[in-house]
Formats: structure tokens, sequence, C-alpha cells
């Protein structure tokens, strides 16, 4: 595994869960709306891209009929909606290497909001491919195990059956990672076995981390994800720093 700290990031946020929840919804109904747009069906078996965001969708306990809405809404004659997928890439404090990908309605917009974050937390904002080339996309699924009712051996075993290339145990969780063509296979089969997930999309999973041992750079780093996270275009925040 690549040392990857999904978890840590999720064990972090758990307490404001609820208070993210909405904003999480909203920004998973705008992927929905896309994902249908695009992929011409309603119909995940028929859409795989479209699976893999009810995949993410179900992992954050979006509602069933909340996830249906959103399908029969983009599917609806009347529906305008038109977002565009833009990726922007920088560096934060300390050259943490950031992706932020976003689904936007209107790019005059967006671009200026993601600058003014990172001119605001002493990163900047670069060129295309600028740190992309240190990430390698991946399915990741992260399973519960905090109260240690599954055996781990098991887990391994059934993901790998499952067309997983990876599994790691770290600490409470049970991490499994796959090519992203694998992705919505490995996540069915392991559904059909009974696991539910507390993450799973296609990530960019970082290839090597940084380390921020000034006060400063810690501040300013947590300040631009937060600036980020907070904007409604931003689908996505994927970085470089080892914030364990």
């Amino acid at each position: 595994m690549s040392g990857h700290s999904k978890w840590h990031n999720i064990q972090k946020t758990k307490g404001a869960a609820d208070a993210k929840r909405s904003a999480a919804f909203t920004k998973i109904a705008r992927e929905i709306i896309v994902a249908v747009k695009e992929g011409g069906s309603g119909d995940p078996n028929n859409n795989s891209r479209l699976a893999t965001v009810i995949a993410k969708a179900k992992a954050v306990n979006m509602p069933n009929d909340n996830i249906k809405r959103t399908i029969d809404k983009a599917l609806g004659a009347g529906n305008t909606d038109n977002y565009e997928a833009v990726t922007y890439e920088g560096y934060g404090p300390g050259g943490v290497a950031v992706i932020v990908e976003a689904l936007t309605d209107n790019r005059q917009r967006t671009a200026p909001e993601v600058r003014h974050a990172f001119d605001k937390c002493n990163g900047n904002l670069g060129a295309i491919g600028c740190v992309s080339w240190s990430f390698d996309k991946k399915g990741v699924i992260v399973i519960d195990n905090e109260e240690g009712e599954l055996d781990e051996e098991t887990v391994m075993m059934d993901a790998l059956d499952a067309g997983a290339a990876d599994f790691e145990a770290d600490g409470p969780a049970l991490e499994i990672t796959c090519d992203p063509d694998a992705f919505n296979g490995v996540v069915k089969a392991l559904e059909e076995k009974g696991y539910s997930f507390v993450s799973a999309e296609v990530e960019m999973v970082p290839q090597n981390y940084i380390t921020l041992s000034g006060e400063g750079d810690v501040k300013n780093m947590q300040k631009l994800i937060d600036m980020l996270e907070d904007s409604d275009d931003v689908q996505n925040v994927w970085h470089n720093w080892d914030n364990d």
C-alpha cells in the first residue's frame, strides 16, 4: 500500500459529519446529475460512472430516496443543470501537492475562488499537470472494524477474490485498493457479502507524503483545505500532506 491516509481524515471529521452531511449530499447530487447526463442512463448497471457515484453516496449514508430523486431529476426533460468538470493543481504551504476537482456551471466564478484560497493560505495555483504526475488514480474502499467484529484474513480474501489489488489493516480501518476500472465490480461483490463502507470512491492517491513541521504551515494547510471544501463547486480536494 501507499501509506494512504484517507481513514485518518475520516476519523478526524467524524464529529463534524452531521454539520457537513447536507453539503456533502448536495455535492454528490451534482455528481449524480453529471453521471446520468454524460452516461445517458439512470441505470447504474448500464452507466459505470453513475455506479461509482452511487457507491460514494451510499458510503456517506445518502438515503436511497435522495439518490433516486436526483436520478429522476437528471432524467427529467425540464432539467437545465449543466455542470462542467474542471481540475486545478497547485502547491500548498511547504510544497504540499494539491489537486482540486470541481463541477461548475460558471468557470469565471470557480477559478478566482480556488485561486483566492491558494493565495490566502500561502500556496500557489499551478499549471495542469504540475502535481498530478505524483498521484495514482485508484479505487479506495474503507471498511470500519472499530469493534473488531471482522476477521482481517477473511476480508482480505473476499476483497482479493472480488478483484482488489491490495489490502491493508490500518488500526480500526480495513482499506482495500483496486484499479479504477475494477472499482464497481469490487464494490458490488463486497456488498453482496454484506460489507458496508465508511468510504468508497475513486481517489487520487499520492505516491509520497510531506510532513509540515512549522505551526504556521500546518494552520495554513488546514485552512486551505477548509476553504476549498467549503466551496459549493469543489467536489474533491486531494493532497499529499501527512497530517496524522
